[in-house]
């Protein structure tokens, strides 16, 4: 026992003396530091919201086409006696100008015989009004009142009066004949091919050649039933004077150069393309040689062309880029102040990549569109925004910082859209 005591006693020692080393130093031990900024957030970049009117604007493609072309043919049989010189491939022609003549000698006789048939016609139809007139007045001189037709001679009269006018009938269609050995132009145009020429036996209904009028060309193009929405068109719209159809600006290649032509749209097809699903307007262009040519070069068929149609207006929209738009309708801003992200929906109006605009009452002009990728979101989620300036510099909104007002630094011009991954949602 004696030695257990003074053992216990040292172990007691060195624990007092461990203990109040530790309280010691933990008294003596400097207090951390206080961090004086919380940690940074993850760094994106964003672009400012604006208020802008949306034109909605479709891009379509289509075949310029004659609105009026015709297969020049005869009425009548004969030989080609003459040709017009402005009947070749690609003369221009003029409304009531002979192309093409036939030998007329035999419908010239047969005019001559029918004259003499109705010359006959007429000796005969004379006679006859005679001998009735002789028959009526022995009728009266013997006192006969109830008398026959026959014995009045109002038959024989009536054939005479038919036979005159069949000769009449005869002489009529000889004539007519006569004047369609000159074959004319219908309309002022061009020529697109002619397939005959002096000396030629043509029967009726043989194809000369074909002929197009110059005064109007259109132009079908197929588009879908949203972009018709766009232009505000209904199903089967017709143009009249007092709803006239959207502007249609036509650009092609003539001559090597660039060209553009100025039409409207005129009308839509009635039906929808059970195949395609689309929906063909139709755009003209008066004179395109003349007043429609641009610089003396004419939408000439056969030209394929693009069209820029401007279609309905809504006013007083946002606009941001499309990249800040996620899952359809939903808006990330950047909340300089606080350093966070802000979620919103919002009412789309429409989209393309110059952009997207819509309606909300929780977004205002000069907001922040975040524009960067971001992995699993979410409202309030810690950021630093970073702003392209004009000069292509970057300004950093650090949370806490003050924020400029928005109308220093947003002008009201539209949203440059942003090219690259920045926008896509992951």
């Amino acid at each position: 026992m004696s030695r257990i005591l003074p053992l216990l006693m040292t172990v007691v020692m060195l624990l007092g003396i461990g203990v109040g080393g530790f309280v010691v130093l933990n008294t003596l031990k400097p207090k951390p530091e206080q961090a004086a900024e919380r940690p940074s957030g993850l760094s994106v970049f964003g672009e400012r919201i604006v208020k802008d009117d949306l034109v909605f604007a479709i891009q379509a493609q289509g075949e310029v086409r004659p609105q009026r072309e015709i297969l020049v043919a005869p009425q009548i049989a004969g030989r080609i006696s003459y040709v017009s010189s402005d009947f070749i491939d690609g003369g221009f022609i003029r409304k009531g100008q002979v192309l093409i003549r036939l030998e007329n000698a035999d419908y010239k006789l047969g005019v001559v015989r029918a004259q003499a048939g109705v010359a006959s016609a007429e000796q005969r139809l004379a006679r006859e009004q005679a001998e009735a007139e002789i028959a009526q007045q022995d009728l009266i001189s013997l006192g006969i009142t109830d008398s026959s037709p026959l014995a009045r001679r109002e038959p024989q009269l009536l054939e005479a009066q038919a036979s005159l006018d069949s000769a009449k009938a005869q002489l009529a269609d000889a004539e007519l004949a006569l004047g369609r050995t000159a074959v004319v132009a219908p309309f002022t145009g061009r020529v697109r091919e002619k397939t005959v020429d002096t000396g030629q036996f043509v029967s009726p209904g043989m194809a000369l050649g074909r002929v197009f009028a110059t005064d109007v060309v259109e132009v079908s193009m197929p588009i879908t039933d949203e972009q018709l929405g766009q232009l505000g068109l209904p199903l089967a719209f017709a143009e009249t004077a007092a709803e006239k159809g959207p502007i249609a600006t036509f650009s092609g290649q003539v001559g090597g150069k660039p060209r553009q032509w100025v039409g409207r749209i005129t009308r839509t097809s009635a039906a929808v393309n059970p195949r395609t699903r689309l929906i063909n307007v139709i755009a003209e262009l008066n004179d395109p040689y003349g007043a429609g040519a641009d610089d003396g070069a004419p939408m000439a068929p056969g030209l394929f062309v693009t069209a820029s149609v401007e279609g309905s207006r809504v006013d007083d929209l946002f606009v941001a880029p499309r990249g800040a738009i996620r899952s359809g309708n939903k808006v990330f801003l950047g909340d300089v102040e606080a350093g966070e992200l802000r979620i919103h929906e919002v009412d789309m109006v429409f989209s393309d990549p110059n952009g997207a605009w819509f309606r909300s009452d929780d977004v205002k002009v000069g907001d922040l569109a975040i524009i960067s990728p971001l992995q699993a979101p979410f409202d309030g989620m810690s950021i630093v925004v970073l702003e392209r300036q004009p000069d292509g510099s970057i300004l950093t909104h650090r949370p806490g910082e003050n924020e400029k007002d928005a109308s220093e630094t947003e002008d009201g011009s539209a949203v440059v859209s942003v090219s690259g991954p920045e926008g896509v949602d992951q």
